[in-house]
């Protein structure tokens, strides 16, 4: 649970951030009707503009991955654990690193609308219930992702309120989920862009400025501004030195591993994210747009290690802890020292439109899964139409916004970097060695798929259950309850080799497929075809 000693700012800060807020979304909700599908055609639904710039497709998948979490979490945690707040920064970039190497250049070849299209195209004979597997777990995935969306909207609202009541609660996730819905529904993802790309320019120029004002503070000599934040962490050299969040213990280091595993494997599956990496027309812009955003992101990242440090060389450590023991204020606590209420402002009103892109993009993902994969493909077996299909999603946006929105109620207090990273985790264990498997191994079966999938996806919850995040400690959700077996905070380490090794165990014992099949497959996710 959250409590917070005070709000971070006055009343006066609260109403401009609402006053911006409210005029973003505005303007954001008029263009996404400007831009919606005019017809009901599902690669304009799914897809958008096939025909963007790469630095307008690089903005978008920028704005894509970079959530609240990127703005608040990681700053916070750089500003409470110095070297290894940094240490974790740095597997954001070596991750879209891996999406651009391995994944993103033979998925946009050989996929259509979703990852299901690729599947089916791979393993024809159990397309069906791989198609039912995998958009159950794209499901879960975007749930879950979603959920610490707007579990952390209203811990955005406690910085400026304190601890807000439960009407307070239920009425900030109930407005963020209905404009999440909104943009899903409506925007389809022509919507989901412009929202992205308007997040993305606002996100970098917000961080950067921020950045700009910490270094001047410190005359732009980076020694004076490390040795400063040394100084007021109370820690003195060991803030510097590694082993403040990660270290002592052996189980301490393996979960930090497991973390960065799930965050380097786990980003390339992400059902947002490869959506986005299908967008694309040819795939030079694909090349160009996934360059853009590893740019932008590790600006963002880089920038968000300055404003860690500078919050606590400027705020101090201790009263950032004071205030939200995550380290979610450290942020706004800087920018109220850098300009006082209006800075503060900005970067509150620019994280909660970070929030609803992220959630936008999750909700039209999740819902194109279920009306292309199992609507379209599984129950209608391909015979759905356009109009029917594109109908279904809509349905499917507004139906997974409001189970996002009643699971973020019920699971008020669960930090939302857990939420976030058990999303990661899932997605690695389950999704990506199906991925992987189907575009490099011969021998991949339909069978293997789907041991991999459902398998991934169990062994990651499980062990979740059984670990510290929901019994066993103070900071647990049943903090008074002890059944946690399984030490480590994040499944990584365990269900990702899971993932894999049941995907090649179902495989080897299964039947081989047709011949000829993965040859044509290989074809085309090497050359591509690109007018689809």
């Amino acid at each position: 649970m959250v409590h917070h000693a005070a709000s971070v700012t006055d009343r006066a800060t609260l109403q401009l951030t609402l006053i911006l807020f409210i005029t973003v979304v505005v303007v954001t909700l008029f263009t996404v009707l400007l831009t919606a599908p005019q017809r009901d055609e599902i690669s304009e639904f799914y897809l958008g503009d096939r025909d963007m710039s790469p630095l307008r497709n690089g903005l978008a998948m920028c704005g894509d991955y970079l959530s609240a979490a990127t703005l608040l979490g990681s700053t916070g945690i750089v500003a409470l654990t110095g070297y290894d707040g940094l240490l974790y920064l740095g597997g954001t970039v070596v991750a879209w690193m891996m999406a651009l190497l391995m994944i993103a250049e033979p998925l946009r070849n050989s996929g259509k609308f979703t990852l299901g299209d690729t599947l089916a195209l791979r393993l024809p004979q159990g397309q069906r219930s791989v198609r039912l597997a995998l958009a159950l777990c794209t499901l879960v995935v975007c749930l879950l992702y979603l959920v610490a969306q707007l579990v952390g909207s209203v811990a955005l609202l406690a910085q400026f309120i304190g601890a807000p009541s439960g009407t307070a609660r239920a009425m900030c996730v109930v407005v963020i989920g209905t404009i999440v819905v909104v943009y899903a529904a409506i925007g389809g993802m022509p919507g989901a862009t412009v929202i992205q790309v308007v997040k993305a320019v606002m996100l970098v120029a917000g961080v950067g400025v921020t950045a700009v004002m910490v270094l001047h503070h410190f005359n732009w000599n980076i020694d004076k501004l490390l040795s400063t934040a040394a100084a007021n962490s109370a820690l003195g050299d060991r803030y510097l030195g590694p082993g403040l969040r990660y270290g002592g213990t052996t189980t301490n280091k393996l979960d930090f591993f497991s973390l960065q595993l799930a965050i380097v494997l786990g980003l390339a599956a992400l059902p947002h994210i490869m959506m986005r990496l299908l967008a694309p027309r040819s795939t030079r812009v694909l090349r160009g747009s996934v360059v853009w955003a590893v740019g932008l992101i590790g600006f963002v990242c880089l920038m968000a290690g300055v404003l860690g440090l500078g919050a606590t060389a400027i705020v101090g450590r201790e009263q950032i802890a004071d205030l939200d023991p995550r380290g979610d204020a450290a942020v706004l606590l800087l920018g109220y020292e850098l300009g006082g209420g209006v800075l503060v402002a900005l970067l509150s009103s620019l994280a909660f439109i970070t929030l609803l892109g992220v959630a936008g993009g999750l909700t039209l993902a999740a819902a194109s899964s279920i009306a292309h994969d199992l609507y379209g493909e599984v129950i209608r077996k391909g015979k759905a139409t356009q109009t029917e299909e594109v109908a279904v999603a809509r349905l499917s946006a507004a139906a997974i916004g409001v189970m996002g929105m009643m699971l973020a109620l019920l699971s008020w207090g669960t930090s939302t970097a857990t939420l976030a990273f058990l999303a990661f985790a899932i997605a690695a264990s389950a999704i990506l060695p199906t991925i992987v498997y189907s575009l490099f191994w011969r021998g991949f079966t339909a069978r293997g798929a789907l041991l991999s999938l459902y398998g991934g996806l169990a062994c990651s919850v499980l062990l979740v259950v059984f670990s510290p995040i929901i019994s066993s400690t103070p900071n647990s959700v049943y903090p008074h309850s002890d059944f946690a077996w399984f030490p480590l905070q994040n499944p990584g380490i365990v269900s990702i080799p899971a993932g894999f090794l049941l995907g090649w165990v179902g495989s080897v014992l299964s039947k081989r497929q047709e011949p000829g099949v993965f040859e044509k497959f290989e074809v085309r996710a090497l050359v591509g075809a690109d007018e689809r």
